[in-house]
């Protein structure tokens, strides 16, 4: 049995070295146990474990009955990339199932497998997520050493952290900010991105006052006529409420959206106000 201990979560390149050395060894996918560090302490921990891939092995000059390149489609690569963030910790045995199977069939790519299809779907997961980081992040202002710096807290499903943050460094290029999370915490200083360990949800900063004014708005763009309840949580689901000042309104709006609806439809019309021309501003011929 080989026994693959990764560099944390995330860790692709690690899984790529140690795929391509299982592949030269012939490593059945059932021969391969991956390990990240989030799993529960085994047995397995503890023992020697003398039949795991050496580290010397996984370098980037691998010895010569390590094949010098892998029959892969061109969106596999890709697909690896996005699958390894998701938070199924079966993600790292699905791919290399996938990747055994390709050299065994020539690199002839299925595109009705079932695990394909379900690496795919794991995937799509990711980028959701990512979209979904995205726009629910809300920055707080806080006090520092060094002046005034915006604090957001956010807990993703899955591995994404690492992956959304530069987004936030091209659209907030001028702004100190940081993103704290439960798995790893990310800070821009203005010029680059620096990583650090995860934090807990009370140490991230409170509502500040100018919350109250993005409530107003909130409040104000409200339209109970055209509220659609599925539709709402499909584009927001509740599991981001709890870190949205805004959601505190949610439940109160819906309520308050018939009456109001009601209301608006009894109300009698306003007649237009005319717009008088200002003088000296000649109308178009």
């Amino acid at each position: 049995m080989h026994r693959i201990r990764l560099n944390g979560p995330i860790d692709f390149e690690g899984f790529r070295r140690a795929a391509r050395r299982l592949l030269a060894l012939g490593a059945r996918p059932d021969e391969v146990s991956w390990r990240t560090g989030e799993e529960a302490p085994t047995l397995w921990d503890v023992v020697d474990e003398v039949s795991d891939v050496e580290p010397s092995l996984l370098d980037a000059n691998p010895p010569d009955d390590v094949p010098a390149t892998l029959r892969v489609p061109a969106d596999f690569l890709r697909l690896c990339q996005a699958t390894l963030l998701h938070q199924d910790p079966q993600r790292f045995d699905l791919l290399y199932r996938l990747l055994w199977r390709l050299q065994q069939d020539g690199g002839r790519w299925d595109p009705l497998d079932p695990e394909r299809r379900r690496a795919e779907q794991w995937a799509r997961e990711v980028r959701h997520e990512i979209h979904k980081m995205h726009a629910f992040v809300r920055f707080v202002p806080v006090q520092d050493d060094d002046g005034e710096r915006h604090v957001a807290w956010f807990e993703p499903v899955h591995h994404i952290v690492e992956a959304a943050s530069p987004f936030f460094a091209r659209r907030f290029a001028n702004m100190r900010w940081a993103i704290l999370s439960p798995r790893c915490s990310v800070s821009w200083d203005g010029r680059q991105l620096h990583w650090g360990p995860g934090a807990r949800r009370d140490q991230a900063p409170t509502p500040d006052a100018g919350a109250s004014l993005w409530l107003t708005y909130y409040r104000s763009i409200f339209n109970p006529a055209r509220l659609k309840i599925a539709m709402m949580e499909k584009e927001m689901p509740r599991r981001y409420w709890a870190n949205l000042p805004e959601a505190a309104l949610i439940e109160p709006l819906i309520a308050e959206a018939a009456e109001r609806t009601q209301s608006m439809i009894a109300a009698e019309p306003t007649a237009p106000r005319r717009i008088r021309a200002m003088r000296g501003v000649r109308r178009p011929a």
